[in-house]
C-alpha cells in the first residue's frame, strides 16, 4: 500500500454500496475504493461485515480505504481489522497521540488525514498539516457544509485556491475531494495540482448508486487533467 504514494495521478471513489459496484469501479480504472463506516452525520451505505465481504472477494486489502469519523484508536483499529484493509481515512478530530497509538496497534497502516475546508480556516489547516505531517501518509481536502454540518460527502466544492495553498504547504501527498464530477475534475486538477482526486456523490445516479457512465467519464477526465498537469510541470524542451 505504501508504494501508491509514489505515483501521482491517483483516483479514489468513495461510498461503495455493493459488490457489483466495486467490480465496476475496478474495471473503470479506479485506484482506491473508499468504505465509509463509523460516521458522525451520514448513514452508512453498507454494514461493516458487508464491506469486509467485498474486500475479501475482490482482494481489496491493498486498494480498499476505511473512511471513518471515529476518534478512539482502539475502536478504529478494531474496524480496520474487521474490514481487513491497509489504509484508513480519518475524518474525525484526532490528535498526534491518537494517530501514534493507532499506528502501534496496526503496524504498516497507511493513514490519510482529512483537512475540512470552511470559510476562513486556511491558517488552521496549515497548522494541522505541520502538527500531523510526520505521522500520516497523505492528506485529503474536503468541504464543510454549513447548512447541514456535514464535513464530507456533501456534493459541494470549496475554494480550490485554499487546497492549492495546502498542496504547496504539505510535504506529503494531498488528495482533492469535495463536489468533484466529470464536468469539473479537469479544471480542479489544473487549479489545485493535487496528488490525487476523490469523488463520491458526484458519480451517483438518482438511485444513489454509482453511474457507470459517470465513473468512466470521471476516470478519463481525471487522467486527462493529470496528463495536462504533468506536461505543464515538465521542464522546457523535455
Amino acid at each position: 500500500m505504501k508504494g501508491i504514494w509514489q505515483r501521482p495521478g491517483l483516483v479514489q471513489v468513495a461510498g461503495i454500496r455493493h459488490l457489483d459496484e466495486a467490480r465496476m469501479l475496478l474495471d473503470a480504472g479506479v485506484d482506491l475504493l473508499g468504505f465509509p463506516l463509523g460516521l458522525d452525520f451520514h448513514e452508512e451505505d453498507i454494514p461493516g461485515h458487508e464491506a469486509a465481504r467485498i474486500v475479501r472477494i475482490l482482494g481489496l486489502e491493498e486498494r480498499g480505504v476505511l473512511i471513518t469519523y471515529l476518534t478512539r484508536p482502539g475502536e478504529i483499529a478494531a474496524l480496520v481489522r474487521q474490514i481487513k484493509v491497509r489504509a484508513i481515512q480519518l475524518h474525525g478530530r484526532v490528535n498526534r497521540g491518537s494517530i501514534h497509538e493507532l499506528r502501534k496497534r496496526v503496524p504498516g497502516l497507511s493513514v490519510i488525514k482529512s483537512l475540512i475546508v470552511r470559510e476562513g480556516n486556511l491558517g488552521e489547516l496549515k497548522t494541522e498539516i505541520r502538527v500531523l505531517e510526520d505521522l500520516v501518509d497523505a492528506f485529503i481536502t474536503d468541504t464543510f457544509d454549513p447548512g447541514t454540518g456535514a464535513s464530507g460527502a456533501t456534493g459541494r466544492t470549496h475554494d480550490w485556491d485554499v487546497s492549492r495553498q495546502l498542496v504547496d504547504s504539505a510535504q506529503k501527498p494531498l488528495i482533492l475531494a469535495g463536489g468533484l464530477s466529470p464536468r469539473n475534475v479537469v479544471r480542479a486538477i489544473l487549479t489545485v495540482r493535487p496528488f490525487g482526486v476523490d469523488a463520491h456523490t458526484g458519480l451517483e445516479g438518482s438511485d444513489g448508486r454509482k453511474d457507470p457512465s459517470k465513473v468512466e467519464a470521471f476516470v478519463n477526465a481525471a487522467k486527462l487533467g493529470f496528463a495536462q498537469t504533468s506536461g505543464l510541470e515538465s521542464p522546457a524542451g523535455a
